[in-house]
């Protein structure tokens, strides 16, 4: 249970579509000034090198966050050679905007980087305590069970001089997490997004999930979760939605897909698996204006990110009615 290590990933197209969708719950949710209690449940190590040996061994950044960079800079450098007989240049505010929410994750992310470098890439961890800084009412509860990573993970944060405004815990978070619900504000965050290399991580979500709602109804959660062939994957946001339902809480499930999930084979006749093709996110009780941010910005993602004529997105929601 210790192989995952999210170092691989960083920067992946799930990374966009989750890290974008996390961007844009928190921004309503600070909005209000109450104290807000936000828990990572699954929170890896943090930072990542995008020019590390993990990122750069699957090459996953690539066809995800770097290849939105590269789109921009791409769009940039081809508006600039059409005005050159002009001798004027132009920004890419000039430039035909990328959705709002879309643009927030990468102002976000090269936050984290100075000038054109785009050599760190940010986990949710820091992501959440960026958009947090300021607020000193609000706590951040980071779990993380890899040794290797909680480690890691300890002295990243221990660079933010935050004091007790983020704890580590090294445990299981789907036990773990009861303790804190429902917070003493009456308002959270519950961002959950395991590795799902265990069959049985799908029904530990849903029986987090079952419980967070039961102690603590009014609050936001949002899983994470691949979408690949296997039936607790395609189970997963069934049964998420219904646990919604019978609650009587709002939902939205948003997915992105950027190539088919078919196996093919090379030229030596090797079978070629796809990695992952897609993935999703489904909140309960998400903000009111979830569903037109996401619904934009994937619908730009899944053109920039296509890696075959297999690309799509669906942004779907109800009412806790």
């Amino acid at each position: 249970m210790f192989s995952y290590r999210h170092a691989f990933h960083a920067g992946n197209h799930a990374d966009v579509l989750k890290h974008t969708a996390l961007i844009a719950v928190l921004r309503h949710l600070t909005q209000k000034d109450t104290a807000l209690n936000v828990f990572d449940t699954h929170a890896g190590a943090g930072l990542y090198r995008l020019d590390g040996d993990y990122a750069q061994t699957s090459g996953e950044a690539a066809d995800g966050y770097l290849r939105l960079i590269f789109k921009q800079n791409e769009a940039l450098a081809l508006a600039n050679q059409a005005q050159a007989a002009t001798k004027n240049t132009i920004s890419k505010s000039s430039l035909e905007a990328l959705p709002v929410a879309l643009q927030d994750y990468l102002d976000v992310v090269a936050s984290f980087n100075k000038g054109q470098c785009h050599k760190v890439y940010p986990g949710s961890p820091f992501i959440i305590q960026s958009l947090l800084q300021g607020r000193d009412r609000d706590r951040l509860k980071l779990f993380e069970l890899h040794p290797t990573d909680a480690k890691t993970l300890r002295a990243n944060i221990a660079q933010l001089d935050a004091g007790r405004l983020i704890t580590v815990h090294q445990e299981d978070s789907f036990e773990g997490l009861k303790k804190f619900l429902p917070p003493p504000s009456r308002r959270a965050l519950v961002l959950c997004d395991p590795s799902y290399e265990l069959k049985t991580d799908y029904a530990r979500v849903l029986a987090m999930m079952t419980d967070a709602v039961t102690r603590f109804a009014t609050g936001t959660y949002m899983v994470w979760y691949p979408i690949i062939p296997r039936p607790e994957a395609h189970e997963l946001p069934r049964k998420l939605k219904t646990l919604a339902q019978r609650a009587g809480r709002a939902w939205l499930n948003a997915t992105l897909t950027v190539k088919s999930s078919k196996l093919t084979t090379d030229d030596a006749g090797d079978v070629v698996r796809p990695g992952l093709p897609a993935s999703g996110v489904f909140v309960i009780n998400p903000p009111h204006t979830l569903k037109a941010q996401l619904t934009a910005a994937l619908e730009a993602a899944a053109k920039l990110l296509a890696q075959d004529k297999n690309k799509s997105f669906e942004v779907e929601s109800g009412s806790g009615a």
